[in-house]
């Protein structure tokens, strides 16, 4: 089948266009017509060359929130689940989540629920997706899960753009200061070396340290750099496993600043996915499941998991959380009210707006507290540098 590129008025005689795959331009008008389109250009897409390992083959969690409210609005409308995609699939920029899109729109045209569709790309759709999915498609309320879901996405990705704000900031500054400190102890230190051994200088103890730096940094550069990059490979890769993952994410928890912040993200994604998951219908241990595995770090997964173990013997999640013992205080008795009253989802949805704000709040706060202490970091390294080779030029000038 070939592609081909299509111009035309919809119904309401707004302009249209995108491509798609058909036999004939004959057919493709045909098919356009039936979904009420007044067609004014149909042209043969020319062949593109793809080099696989540089197509993006991912979707990012806006353009799935995009996708979702989207496809929600279109739902609600009244048009058809297919047409519904065609119309996104054509809409889309990303070419990996295009072709994702058009696959779903031929498996339910065969006769497959949209959700089963969905699960044939996990990478894409998770679990949570797929079960609320699912639950619309039960309930009649697919318009409505695809707004939760579009919601629920929206505030992960906020939530994750602040985090990343509180972590790129510092960690830009420490790369930025160790990449100067080491052009510094390469090309600039040797040329003050060479002067201080032509004159003569005494060398204090300062000066004679920074330059044994400098000396192995240029006897060694090329292994330092490469040293660098297999370090961060190594923990690449030891994030990849069970064990290293559970190191990483312990001490990840604990850093000074970092740890409290990084816990609180977790309890916002943690009651926020149980909350959508719960309000969608979706059975509790089903529930928790899913959650464990959204929290983003291994440590506050195995609590999640431990809590399910004991609900699915009879346990209430109250005393599950209490009996774990490893959740904040307000958190268990929000939940144990929610449990007691009959409104969980509420509650939990309480709890991870209260959780945003205070990732919010702590973010503003931690880059208040950085920015000074990188500061004076930074300057403190460069200075230490810059007074160590002016040492011996001030020894040099008192002694003439």
């Amino acid at each position: 089948m070939a592609v081909f590129k299509w111009k035309g008025k919809n119904r309401y005689g707004d302009i249209v266009e995108g491509e798609r795959k058909a036999r004939s331009s004959e057919e493709l008008s045909q098919t356009l017509q039936r979904e009420q389109i007044k067609v004014s250009d149909i042209s043969r897409k020319r062949t593109e060359i793809h080099i696989p390992f540089l197509e993006r083959r991912s979707v990012k969690p806006k353009e799935l929130a995009i996708y979702s409210r989207q496809l929600s609005v279109l739902i609600d409308a009244e048009l058809p689940l297919i047409q519904s995609l065609n119309i996104l699939a054509e809409q889309t920029k990303n070419k990996y989540f295009k072709k994702v899109i058009e696959a779903i729109r031929e498996d339910v045209e065969a006769g497959s629920t949209l959700n089963q569709a969905k699960r044939k790309f996990p990478k894409v759709f998770d679990d949570l997706y797929c079960n609320l999915i699912a639950s619309g498609e039960q309930s009649g309320s697919l318009d409505i899960m695809l707004r939760r879901l579009a919601e629920f996405l929206e505030k992960i990705v906020k939530l994750k753009s602040q985090v990343r704000q509180a972590m790129i900031y510092p960690l830009t500054i420490v790369v930025f200061a160790i990449i100067v400190v080491i052009f510094m102890m390469w090309k600039v230190i040797p040329v003050f070396a060479n002067i201080f051994t032509e004159l003569g200088a005494t060398l204090p103890g300062l000066t004679s340290f920074v330059l044994a730096v400098s000396h192995f940094v240029q006897n060694y550069i090329i292994f330092i750099f490469l040293g660098i990059i297999a370090l961060i490979f190594l923990i690449r890769y030891a994030r990849k496993t069970e064990k290293g993952r559970k190191i990483f994410d312990k001490m990840l928890l604990k850093l000074p600043l970092f740890g409290t912040l990084l816990e609180k993200v977790g309890f916002s994604r943690i009651t926020r996915t149980l909350s959508t998951l719960l309000s969608g219908g979706v059975p509790m241990l089903e529930s928790l499941k899913v959650t464990s595995t959204t929290s983003g770090n291994v440590i506050l997964e195995d609590y999640i998991m431990r809590s399910r173990t004991m609900v699915a013997e009879g346990t209430s999640l109250t005393d599950a959380f209490k009996e774990v013992g490893a959740f904040p205080f307000m958190m268990v008795q929000m939940v144990g009210v929610g449990e007691a009253t009959g409104t969980l989802d509420e509650m939990l949805v309480k709890l991870a707006d209260f959780y945003d704000e205070e990732v919010e709040a702590s973010v503003a706060a931690l880059l208040s507290v950085l920015e000074p202490v990188l500061l004076i970091f930074v300057g403190g390294l460069v200075g230490m540098i810059v007074i160590s080779m002016y040492l011996p030029i001030f020894s040099l000038l008192s002694e003439l």
